[in-house]
């Protein structure tokens, strides 16, 4: 056959090709034609720290996508923010994830965790569309996939009501018994504004409580510890020196300012953390910038969502870091960071809220599949899950 007669024959049959796609795909399931159309939102009631807010994104071809807008404090803030911005996206392609991305940013200097979560919700429910619509699990639209299974710890801080070594110690063996191998806690919560012997006491209170779990966890488990900024320099490089024989994972934001911490970075035993409030490229860089931290911890629902986390934790990598992701959130959360875990060379361990509710599992459908403290990343399109209206209804926020 010559070449001609080939490219004659090739053109006729694409067209036949295109001809069949148009005629059994429906107009509006077209890719590039699917916009957004509408938004629900599911608030949950959890526990004293807050709800959970999902989102879940309507769209013209009748697509939905769910996603994490919780923990921004209050939750009429950031729910009037999700309206907002899902206003601006009507009638625009579920893509525009970038042009959404540049008209949201600046508003955070004024509305901070209400634009932040709401930013991040819509984005994620956005990705999930996206895979939805091209029949592949969100993990492929980030560059595929290096493991199967994401690595957990127990956070047990926010389902510890009785704040002793008991009441820790306890919990943690809650979780050592559902399988995970680290855990995490921050027992230091509610030292601010103490002074003298009071904050001895209760730092000396914090330590015991570490103790215990430690006990629990033994030798080769990983304990991971969060003073949220409870210490200044002086105080948070004595206490550097009390934790050492805990044989700590990491040590999570001692101190603030950034010098404080890469002050403490510099003469720590064990791995430092911290990064989990900070939104967008330009904070992360700095403090990648000041040696603050041996390891980036970037929460899916505050740094701007999926896109952004994957941002943040390449500049992590080309700074030698390793990326943590903070997200003591729902199933959905969880699940959308994992989604962009998988594919990080730099990843070293995800949070998993331990404890706080015996129906956590449940809020999806299919339920979390959680086992032994790893997280199995969905191959189903999209995050892989639907929201369980009926739990949903059930546990719903008054």
């Amino acid at each position: 056959m010559h070449r001609r007669e080939f490219l004659s024959l090739m053109g006729s049959a694409s067209a036949a090709s295109l001809a069949g796609c148009a005629a059994n795909t429906p107009p509006d399931r077209s890719a590039e034609k699917v916009t957004v159309t509408g938004l629900e939102i599911f608030q949950v009631h959890v526990n004293r720290l807050g709800n959970w807010v999902i989102p879940r994104i309507q769209t013209s071809a009748g697509v939905t996508g769910i996603g994490d807008a919780s923990h921004a404090g209050r939750d009429d803030p950031q729910i009037a923010k999700l309206h907002e911005y899902v206003e601006l996206m009507k009638g625009r392609s579920v893509y525009d994830i970038e042009w959404l991305r540049q008209k949201v940013h600046p508003e955070f200097a004024t509305h901070k965790r209400a634009t932040s979560c709401a930013l991040s919700g819509i984005e994620q429910a956005l990705y999930d569309i996206q895979g939805k619509i091209a029949g592949v699990p969100t993990y492929q639209l980030f560059g595929g996939k290096l493991r199967d299974t994401i690595r957990n710890y127990a956070n047990i801080n926010r389902s510890t009501e009785e704040r002793t070594p008991e009441g820790f110690e306890a919990m943690a063996r809650s979780a050592v018994d559902a399988g995970f191998d680290a855990i995490k806690m921050a027992s230091f919560d509610g030292l601010r504004g103490k002074q003298g012997a009071d904050r001895e006491a209760f730092t000396q209170l914090g330590i015991d409580c570490a103790t215990a779990v430690r006990s629990v966890l033994g030798s080769d488990g990983d304990l991971l510890i969060d003073a949220h900024s409870n210490f200044d320099l002086e105080k948070g490089l004595e206490l550097v020196k009390r934790l050492e024989p805990l044989n700590l994972f990491w040590l999570e934001e001692v101190s603030r300012p950034l010098e404080n911490l890469a002050a403490i970075n510099e003469v720590a035993s064990m791995q430092t953390a911290g990064g989990e409030s900070l939104f967008g490229l330009e904070p992360n860089w700095r403090y990648i910038a000041a040696n603050a931290v041996d390891i980036l911890m970037p929460d899916v629902k505050y740094c701007g969502g999926m896109l952004e986390l994957k941002k943040i934790s390449a500049m992590a990598e080309s700074a030698g870091l390793t990326s943590s992701p903070h997200g003591p959130a729902s199933p959905v959360g969880n699940m959308a960071a994992a989604h962009v875990c998988v594919g990080l060379p730099n990843f070293l361990i995800l949070e998993f809220s331990h404890g706080e509710v015996p129906w956590r599992a449940e809020i999806v459908d299919p339920p979390e599949p959680m086992e032994k403290g790893y997280l199995t990343v969905s191959d189903r399109p999209g995050l892989g899950y639907e929201v369980n209206e009926a739990v949903a209804k059930k546990y719903a926020a008054a």
